[in-house]
């Protein structure tokens, strides 16, 4: 952790039994604690979903300020969408 950000901050949480579940084998098979692993979880959530709704977010508040869209922005943004989405397709969907 960098030493410009402050120290972790404790929080409760009510988890499903399966999550609770999932986290203690994934955190079995690495070696590492439970909240590690739950951390990295948050961390890759804010990173892909996250940035995701951020972004939809001010490409709204653009719209209700009335501001315009640029057809190049709008097609690297379906870009990027489509080729999130397609990462995370399964094989041979």
């Amino acid at each position: 952790m960098p030493d410009d950000q402050p120290g972790p901050s404790d929080i409760s949480l009510k988890v499903p039994n399966d999550l609770i579940d999932a986290f203690d084998r994934l955190a079995e098979a690495l070696g590492r604690p439970r909240c590690w692993v739950m951390v990295r979880a948050l961390r890759y959530y804010l990173e892909e979903e996250g940035v995701e709704i951020f972004e939809d977010g001010e490409s709204l508040a653009e719209l209700d300020r009335g501001e315009k869209v640029f057809p190049a922005k709008l097609h690297r943004r379906l870009r990027q969408i489509i080729e999130r989405a397609e990462k995370t397709r399964a094989p041979g969907e």
